[in-house]
């Protein structure tokens, strides 16, 4: 079957006029002639069968079509450019593993221990990327996963690592931060993670004798640890976190426990082993570091 793929010199060069509204820029950027730019464009045209850049009175400028065709294509060329630097950037030894994790783990627990296992394995490139928590993908392109769980992951070998302990968190100078010490949380502005709107419910039912506001879900709300963290640094509210995540803010007193309750949460992480990758000598020693890393927190859990 015929595939109605235009080349890839033709779409660089009408990217290229796209961006910079023209053909003369874009034919210096590409290091063409004017005429080569306007006979790739007029092959990329004829190719499609539809006009996608037309001469007006202020220069060339895209068709509705062209904008509609390079809001489309602009992402997927970024795409192999990324796809083409990364099969360029394997070693020829193969030593490489691919490792996807819960962004998270990652920033708060898994990146400060890198180091260590680099050390170990001088001779591994280690690529970590996002594992996605709640996207189901039933071939996931990395070696070794670090999620929750509950993750799901098709064949994989998933083994326990670590469970998770969420504290209260509030910065140093915050209003109401000696109500909060004795309990008293009623006037406190609770901060949300938006996946997980129900940990607030789960910490104050552990948390005994602490008075919590009239609504617990309420409040400032963020997708990522990171931007909840920084708003507690900026005293917007309380925020509810892995207590891992905000150890160096609590060590250096950049931040400061609004409530002495470590609450064990409901969630807690897997190391995922991809199909096919069990007998892998690189990412059977990477699991086995990892678990071991983790011990102590396991026996805690």
């Amino acid at each position: 079957m015929r595939r109605h793929i235009p080349s890839t010199r033709a779409l660089l060069v009408f990217d290229a006029v796209a961006r910079h509204h023209g053909v003369g820029k874009a034919a210096e950027e590409m290091c063409l002639t004017h005429s080569a730019v306007s006979q790739q464009l007029r092959l990329l045209e004829t190719q499609i069968g539809v006009r996608l850049v037309q001469r007006t009175a202020r220069g060339t400028e895209l068709t509705e079509a062209g904008r509609r065709y390079h809001g489309q294509i602009a992402g997927d060329l970024l795409r192999l450019q990324n796809h083409t630097l990364e099969a360029m950037a394997q070693r020829a030894d193969g030593l490489r593993l691919l490792v996807g994790a819960v962004p998270v783990l990652a920033e708060g627990w898994l990146m400060p221990l890198l180091p260590r296992f680099m050390a170990l394995h001088p001779g591994c490139s280690l690529h970590l990327q996002v594992f996605p928590t709640h996207r189901y993908m039933e071939d996931m392109p990395f070696d070794v996963g670090v999620q929750y769980d509950d993750a799901v992951w098709p064949g994989a070998n998933a083994r326990r690592l670590m469970g998770e302990s969420c504290v209260a968190v509030c910065a140093p100078h915050a209003k109401g931060r000696a109500a909060m010490a004795r309990g008293d949380f009623s006037a406190a502005p609770l901060l949300q993670l938006r996946t997980r709107m129900g940990a607030w419910e789960e910490w104050f039912s552990q948390a005994g004798q602490a008075r919590p506001p009239d609504n617990l879900v309420a409040g400032h709300r963020f997708d990522l640890f990171s931007s909840l963290v920084a708003a507690v640094r900026a005293d917007l509210g309380v925020g509810l976190v892995p207590e891992y995540f905000v150890e160096r803010e609590l060590r250096s007193g950049e931040l400061v426990l609004a409530s002495p309750h470590r609450a064990p949460s409901s969630r807690g992480y897997s190391v995922f082993v991809a199909p096919g990758r069990a007998d892998d000598l690189l990412a059977g020693a990477f699991v086995d570091w990892l678990c071991a890393a983790a011990a102590p927190s396991l026996a805690t859990a």
